[in-house]
């Protein structure tokens, strides 16, 4: 017996609670099964305003997913394409900024774990975390072997 088709409202509430999603992705999926005469925009603001979507909790979430292997440019980016912009994205930044060097020094030791040996090991290193989305100064750090924020000026 096939399963009985779900409410727009229902696979809405089903998408959020397998994880967080963004307004704009969720919009995405519910809209490939609207029928004539759903309205997705008043029903995320519905689920807004109920607190089951919630844009600080979908950012909070990817962050957490993301940043133990990624660097802060590749976050802000995926942050970018969901939506998520203006005040809430500068602030955002502002708190991945503070743990970047470290956080690109663990990526670096899972990955290789010693100093490179020669320069061709050197740049495979820079390489690997510049592709992650960690800035030159973080990079340089982790290759370093030690976070040292001041040892490089500004990006």
């Amino acid at each position: 017996m096939p399963r009985p088709q779900l409410s727009l409202k229902g696979r809405a509430l089903r998408f959020l609670s397998m994880r967080e999603h963004s307004r704009l992705e969720l919009g995405r999926k519910l809209a490939r099964h609207a029928e004539e005469g759903d309205d997705v925009e008043a029903l995320l603001d519905a689920l807004e305003a109920a607190n089951w979507l919630s844009q600080e909790r979908f950012s909070e979430a990817l962050i957490h997913r993301r940043s133990a292997r990624y660097g802060n440019s590749r976050i802000v980016a995926e942050l970018q394409s969901h939506g998520v912009g203006g005040e809430a994205l500068q602030e955002l930044k502002a708190g991945l900024a503070d743990g970047e060097a470290e956080r690109a020094c663990e990526v670096w030791r899972r990955k290789f774990g010693t100093v490179a040996a020669d320069a061709e090991q050197r740049s495979k290193h820079i390489r690997f975390l510049m592709q992650r989305g960690f800035s030159q100064r973080a990079v340089f750090a982790a290759i370093k072997g030690a976070p040292d924020e001041d040892a490089f000026g500004d990006d």
